[in-house]
């Protein structure tokens, strides 16, 4: 009887994160602290900043059992917007371990990016780290320079639309879905029944749609032609050296050697790598893969209740379904 019930509370908490409805209690927001910059090496007035992307790339906060952290969206946007208002920071590395995630968190990613060079003249160099697949490329492409480790995976410049079906499930726990339309395709993507030939087709066309945006940036910003677009317009996955002979990345490397690239386009012959955290971190590295200081010691503070069951919620992605809970978390 027990253990009965058990499944049931386990089917409505998977149907509540489907529906957007994640649970969790929300404490503190770490927000509220303001950036600060703390030096990670080198020395100089000249600065080169660090910044990192990492994890899924989404519009919506990031949902722990103990409060929301920002999305990785407002991260970059507040990092670049700080950095853009300081005249010693003359060129930015930004790290990226995300096999993707929405289209728009994509491509708000890339423009922010792209609008940063081109509002402050200031060079950006992406390093690609163990996963910049998908949406993680998207958001690279907008750099002038990209570095990607011997052992990256990236690739997978595709899109899909992701829906978890649900029908079984709730055939299970005995629980049905009653829906009122106004039209004949209102409900098109619902995770609590089949879709429809109808319904797949015009999903079809907008992963099309979205698709060519995304292989059009790339071309441009990586100066391609069609016959170069060959070796990757199926969406596989590549390694490092099969991106880079597809005209994906410029060099193989690590992180300092992105560092030296930025040195190199900005005209330095020495600065310091700074990084903005909202509290100090004692023996930073490049390498630090924690994007602030919890408020609270330990597991609950950063568990993401959805990713960690790895449900996606209904949309369009840009991402790689292969690294999903894993690439960047």
């Amino acid at each position: 009887m027990l253990r009965g019930v058990a499944h049931i509370l386990v089917a409505c908490v998977f149907v509540m994160m489907v529906a957007g409805c994640s649970p969790r209690i929300n404490i503190l927001s770490s927000a509220r602290e303001p950036l600060e910059e703390h030096t990670i090496e080198g020395e100089g007035a000249d600065k080169i900043l660090l910044v990192r992307v990492r994890g899924v790339l989404e519009m919506s906060p990031d949902s722990g059992l103990l409060r929301e952290r920002p999305s990785q969206v407002q991260r970059l946007d507040e990092q670049l917007a700080k950095a853009r208002k300081d005249r010693r920071i003359k060129a930015v590395v930004v790290t990226i371990n995300s096999s993707g995630g929405t289209v728009g968190a994509s491509d708000v990613c890339y423009e922010l990016i792209r609008r940063y060079r081109q509002e402050s003249g200031n060079p950006v160099v992406a390093v690609l780290m163990e996963v910049a697949a998908s949406g993680g490329y998207y958001a690279a492409a907008a750099a002038d320079s990209i570095i990607a480790h011997p052992a990256t995976i990236t690739g997978s410049i595709g899109t899909l639309f992701l829906r978890p079906d649900l029908s079984g499930l709730m055939d299970w726990v005995r629980v049905d879905v009653e829906v009122t339309r106004s039209g004949a395709l209102k409900d098109m993507g619902s995770p609590f029944r089949n879709s429809t030939e109808e319904e797949r087709e015009l999903f079809q066309t907008m992963i099309a749609q979205h698709n060519a945006r995304f292989l059009e940036l790339v071309q441009t910003s990586r100066k391609l032609d069609d016959g170069a677009m060959a070796a990757f317009d199926d969406a596989r996955v590549l390694t490092a050296r099969q991106a880079m002979d597809a005209g994906l990345v410029d060099a193989l490397g690590y992180l300092h050697d992105g560092y030296a690239e930025a040195r190199r386009l900005a005209g330095l012959e020495k600065a310091r790598i700074v990084a903005y955290h909202r509290r100090e971190y004692p023996d930073d590295t490049g390498y630090n893969a924690i994007a602030k200081t919890p408020a609270f010691g330990g597991i609950a503070d950063g568990f993401d209740v959805r990713g960690a069951l790895g449900v996606p919620q209904t949309g369009l992605y840009h991402i790689w379904p292969g690294a999903f809970g894993s690439a960047g978390q």
